[in-house]
């Protein structure tokens, strides 16, 4: 259990972290998009740059190879994140799972309905309000240390991933461009092949990892968002490790009693001593679970090279309010429904599903905790940009989008931490 609650700590204090840097990576982007330098840095996102992988030519600006390419396997560890929950975490269990799964999903429909009823003739942006940004609320939640419990800390991740499985959907369904069939069988192939090592035994990352990216240039060529192919692999990648913990723990022991026999008055290590320390770094390899491992080594270069990229290169916005009065009601959507739409949606599916008896609330959790969450789900933020980059064309309607979300996710992070600050009086008291 301890192992678990540290892993969860480290994965808390990283995605703080990681809001901090995205924060400081947007307002260098608005700060450069707004001086003298704002043509430079537009000419950089848009500089072509190609790959040809035999016949097939796939060519992209950086803005896209970004938004895209890097963004795949962003996509990869929070298809893995999903599955890990959905296996040994917070959603393993129908007990567990339902108070989250219910407050996501209520998260998700009411503000997509809000964004809808604001714009019945252009709906196409009903996924943008329905993201939220775990790493800028969990930075949130960071700088008010110990006034946030535990519980709420769970809560709010728990969430986050079924709703970036929301947003996984939403994006392979919805948000697509041309389809090409054609590329369909190999596609299928590809990860058809995945699957077979998967079921073979096969825990080794990199056969999964290389077959992993022929399935990316395939569904990119089919026509479907490539991240897609992310969250399918994340899905195929096996948890279970090659030898159990307690042969590991049998086998180091071992190992560590013939080092020990073997030590001399001999500065260096003799060979005995060194077919030891390989035995147990054989063990290390084989007692990790690959799908854990690689979740872990994706976490820090997603949190702090991924994330803080992909704010630079899409968060640099003209701030001209013009384009926001032109296309007030799309950008009303987008505010009304991170702001209004995801607190209502989470406290009211949550409270009609306890008051029905279907979920049960967790008692350490107060219900204006859950409201607060609520305010906090609605930083959409990064995963709201990357939406409204798939959901418009117009330059003028993205721009003034992305106004719109920074205004919305500040505002829902400012309520959520003010309703946190009241919550923890109230349990002082």
């Amino acid at each position: 259990m301890t192992k678990y609650v540290e892993t969860f700590q480290d994965f808390i204090s990283k995605e703080a972290f990681s809001g901090l840097l995205l924060f400081t990576a947007t307002i260098l982007a608005v700060i450069v998009a707004n001086s003298s330098l704002s043509q430079e840095y537009y000419d950089l996102w848009h500089a072509p740059l190609g790959v040809t992988m035999g016949d097939m030519n796939i060519s992209m600006n950086l803005s896209m190879w970004i938004n895209d390419g890097l963004m795949a396997l962003f996509f990869l560890m929070v298809g893995l994140e999903i599955k890990r929950e959905m296996l040994i975490g917070e959603l393993s269990s129908v007990k567990k799972a339902s108070f989250p799964v219910v407050a996501a999903i209520g998260g998700m429909v009411i503000p997509a309905l809000v964004y809808v009823g604001l714009n019945p003739t252009n709906p196409m942006g009903f996924g943008v309000p329905m993201a939220t940004d775990i790493a800028f609320a969990l930075g949130i939640l960071l700088l008010l240390g110990d006034k946030v419990s535990p519980a709420l800390k769970l809560f709010l991740v728990a969430l986050a991933v079924v709703d970036d499985l929301g947003a996984v959907l939403v994006v392979a369904t919805v948000y697509t461009s041309e389809i090409h069939a054609g590329y369909f069988l190999h596609a299928i192939l590809i990860y058809a092949l995945i699957w077979i090592l998967n079921l073979k035994g096969v825990k080794s990352l990199w056969p999964y990892l290389l077959l992993g990216i022929a399935l990316w240039v395939y569904i990119h060529a089919i026509g479907i968002h490539a991240t897609i192919a992310g969250v399918l692999l994340a899905f195929a990648i096996p948890i279970s490790s090659k030898i159990e913990e307690e042969k590991f723990i049998a086998n180091s022991k071992k190992a560590i009693d013939e080092f020990e026999k073997h030590i001399d008055d001999i500065p260096v290590l003799n060979h005995h001593q060194i077919d030891a320390l390989e035995n147990i770094a054989y063990g290390y390899d084989k007692v990790q679970n690959p799908l854990v491992k690689l979740e872990h080594q994706l976490h820090g270069f997603s949190a702090f090279f991924i994330m803080p990229l992909f704010a630079f290169a899409n968060a640099g916005v003209v701030i001209d309010f013009s384009g926001v009065s032109q296309h007030l009601t799309i950008v009303l959507g987008v505010v009304l429904g991170l702001v209004i739409g995801k607190p209502i949606g989470i406290v009211a599916f949550t409270y009609l599903a306890t008051k029905m008896k279907i979920i049960h609330k967790p008692d350490n959790l107060s219900w204006e905790e859950i409201v607060a969450v609520g305010f906090l789900a609605g930083i959409g933020f990064t995963m709201s940009i990357f939406i409204t980059n798939l959901a418009f064309t117009d330059e003028v309607i993205i721009s003034a989008v992305k106004l719109g979300i920074f205004i919305a996710s500040f505002i829902a992070g400012v309520m959520g931490v003010l309703l946190i600050n009241r919550a923890s009086k109230k349990a002082v008291k």
